[in-house]
């Protein structure tokens, strides 16, 4: 699919979101986030209650197309899968791949999160990165090595432990802050990523940057609307 600046006939760009069935942050931060004069937001959900590895892949396999197909039926211009663990789970070229083939469904261009994240990474010159997460260890773990590679040093991964998908939401932004400034402690790092659209780092984003001063602060979320801003730009 060929990218393009402006709405066509007129109308406004319209985003295809898909998001986990459980997931109650991105596409409020994708509506807050994107121009409302050039941008509409169409959500679709993918059944998921546990977030865990084998619930991850199940959704994929199992609802991620019958959602594109679903939101396809707006003649979306972008689509979006937004969930960075599950983009997460067998890396970056296998998200590509899933993105790639849910926009063909949807009949438009894709992006995945944890591609996202990865662009905003090299765009960044990030090098010695530490990554904060709602998730279990698991998760974490396939987070920072799906973003890790020769250029790139992943010099910690933390995550809360919640394994319950609508709880990762439950963690107020300084309840983010307090537990980075927690398990960072001491940490030499140039670049934070706070992984997963169902956390409200977009909005610990602002105190994460005074309280890491130096350190660039990406989030899934923003890695996600920066993405779609530079895919059509004004």
């Amino acid at each position: 699919m060929t990218e393009h600046s402006n709405s066509k006939n007129g109308r406004r760009i319209r985003i295809a979101l898909l998001v986990p069935s459980s997931n109650t942050v991105m596409e409020n931060d994708l509506h807050a986030g994107l121009p409302r004069e050039r941008f509409t937001v169409h959500t679709d959900r993918m059944f998921l209650v546990e977030t865990t590895r084998e619930a991850e892949t199940r959704m994929i396999e199992d609802y991620a197309q019958a959602a594109a197909k679903d939101v396809g039926t707006v003649n979306p211009d972008l689509l979006v899968f937004g969930c960075t663990s599950a983009g997460s789970l067998f890396g970056l070229e296998h998200d590509a791949k899933v993105c790639r083939e849910l926009g063909e469904l949807a009949g438009c261009q894709s992006l995945g999160v944890i591609n996202s994240a990865a662009e905003a990474l090299a765009r960044a010159n990030a090098r010695k990165i530490a990554v904060i997460t709602p998730y279990i260890e698991d998760l974490t773990k396939s987070v920072a090595n799906a973003l890790a590679n020769d250029k790139r040093e992943i010099v910690a991964a933390h995550g809360m432990g919640i394994s319950v998908n609508v709880e990762l939401a439950d963690p107020a932004p300084q309840e983010i802050v307090a537990f980075a400034k927690e398990k960072l402690k001491g940490v030499a790092f140039d670049t934070l990523f706070v992984s997963c659209t169902n956390f409200r780092s977009l909005e610990a984003k602002p105190a994460l940057e005074q309280e890491f001063p130096g350190a660039q602060v990406i989030t899934s979320n923003s890695s996600v609307l920066d993405a779609i801003l530079r895919r059509f730009p004004a």
